[in-house]
């Protein structure tokens, strides 16, 4: 899943985000401060910044146009969350740059729609074109997959879920995670549907499906 960056000074409502996001299979760094966000950022780039205007030291708007000034982190999408709830506010964060602009106070439901809606139009704007993980190659463009250069007749569901353990290789995904990225959350099956669609997975992709790790009473991981 995603790496966040949290940018809240008020701990309570920071500790609220974090959880949420953790709950959802991603991984989070969270800040008080936006010196110490900003230093992190030229360390290692998140998937998404989720950003509080009033902060102690500089405020969210100042952060995303120094974000937006600086070729490492000018592609990365932001989501703003703050008090200030009039139109102007919110004009203005998106004019400079932000993604989508959450008002305070919000609904766990609320942050974590909003929070799936920037990632899934963004990382699926950077999907890589062509995937690897041992003997397994996906081409992205082709829609194919191949094991020691031999194709792999894959069904639609089995090609999604297949590149969504390839593209989080050591990240373990949880059966919720799965049946909302490759069934969609209107889906109301059962999560047997994984556990059946993992097995034909792994027998189609011969002794490489070795490499589909069971996760016991969480979920699977690819390595």
């Amino acid at each position: 899943m995603a790496l966040v960056y949290i940018v809240e000074d008020d701990e309570s409502i920071r500790e609220i985000e974090k959880i949420a996001l953790e709950n959802g299979g991603h991984r989070v760094h969270d800040f008080g401060n936006a010196s110490t966000f900003l230093k992190k950022i030229e360390e290692k780039s998140p998937d998404l910044a989720i950003l509080d205007i009033m902060l102690p030291d500089m405020d969210g708007y100042e952060i995303v146009r120094r974000m937006k000034a600086a070729k490492s982190s000018k592609k990365i999408p932001i989501i703003m969350v703050t008090a200030r709830t009039t139109e102007v506010d919110m004009i203005r964060g998106l004019d400079i740059g932000a993604d989508d602009y959450i008002k305070k106070p919000f609904s766990v439901i609320e942050f974590i729609t909003r929070v799936k809606a920037v990632l899934r139009r963004t990382m699926a704007e950077e999907e890589a074109s062509v995937l690897s993980v041992g003997e397994v190659f996906m081409d992205n463009e082709r829609h194919m997959v191949y094991v020691d250069e031999t194709p792999a007749v894959l069904t639609y569901k089995e090609y999604e879920l297949l590149k969504l353990l390839m593209s989080n290789t050591g990240i373990v995904m949880t059966r919720d995670v799965i049946m909302d990225r490759v069934w969609g959350t209107e889906f109301e099956g059962e999560s047997r549907t994984v556990d059946m669609h993992i097995k034909t997975l792994r027998h189609k992709l011969g002794e490489s499906g070795s490499r589909i790790k069971t996760v016991r009473n969480v979920g699977y991981v690819m390595e």
